[in-house]
C-alpha cells in the first residue's frame, strides 16, 4: 500500500491531464461508469457517510432536458459530451448511516444539527466527486467539471423526486486533445502552504 505510484499514472491523474472541452465521438460504456463508480467509493468520507449521488445522462431526450439550465459557454461542449454527470450530494445521506457506518448512532449526530448535516453532505459529497474525477481518469476518460449551470433548474429537473442537490456538472468522454486550452498556471508551494 505504501509503494509510490509510476510517473506515468501520475501524469495520467494529475499532470498530464486535461479539463477537455471537445470531445471524439466515441462512446462510453455503462459498464466503464460503473467501474468508475466502483473505484470512487473507496475514497475516504467522514463517518463513511457517502452522500455523493450521480444522474449520468446519456440520451438526447435528457440533455434535451438539461441545455435550458446550461450557460451558453457551457451549451455545445454538454451536447456534444457522450455523458454528463450532475454530480449531487443527498441532504439525508445519514438515514444511511446505520448501513454505512455500524460502530455507532452517528445519524444522531446529523439529525440533532441541520447546519453540520448540510455541511457534512456538501463537504464529502465534493470529496467524492473529485475522486470520481480521478477514477474516470484512471480508466482512460477525459472529465471537464462545470459550475456555469442553474442549479435550482438542474434540482426540479433531475433531483425533485430523489431529494438530492446538484453540487456541479461533469462531462465525461475521450476528449479532443487538440482543443485543449493552453495549461492555466498553478500556484508553487511556498505561495499557499505552511508546514509548522
Amino acid at each position: 500500500m505504501a509503494e509510490a505510484l509510476t510517473a506515468s499514472t501520475l501524469a495520467t491523474l494529475f499532470t498530464e491531464a486535461r479539463t477537455h472541452n471537445a470531445w471524439q465521438d466515441q462512446p462510453v460504456s455503462d459498464e466503464l461508469l460503473q467501474q468508475a463508480y466502483d473505484l470512487a467509493r473507496m475514497g475516504p468520507t467522514s463517518a463513511n457517510c457517502c452522500p455523493l449521488r450521480v444522474v449520468f445522462i446519456r440520451s438526447l431526450q435528457a440533455k434535451q432536458q438539461l441545455a435550458p439550465a446550461l450557460s451558453s459557454g457551457n451549451l455545445q461542449k454538454t451536447l456534444n459530451a457522450p455523458v454528463t454527470a450532475i454530480l449531487a450530494y443527498d441532504p439525508a445521506f445519514y438515514d444511511l448511516l446505520p448501513e454505512l457506518y455500524p460502530h455507532g448512532d452517528a445519524r444522531s449526530w446529523f439529525t440533532s444539527s441541520p447546519e453540520l448535516a448540510q455541511e457534512t453532505a456538501f463537504r464529502n459529497g465534493s470529496l467524492q466527486a473529485a475522486y470520481l474525477i480521478l477514477a474516470l481518469r484512471s480508466l482512460g476518460l477525459d472529465t471537464g467539471p462545470m459550475s456555469g449551470f442553474d442549479q435550482q433548474l438542474v434540482n426540479q429537473t433531475f433531483l425533485t423526486e430523489s431529494g438530492w442537490k446538484a453540487n456541479f456538472l461533469l462531462n465525461i468522454g475521450y476528449g479532443d486533445s487538440s482543443k485543449v486550452y493552453p495549461r492555466s498556471p498553478r500556484l508553487a508551494f511556498e505561495r499557499v502552504c505552511q508546514i509548522i
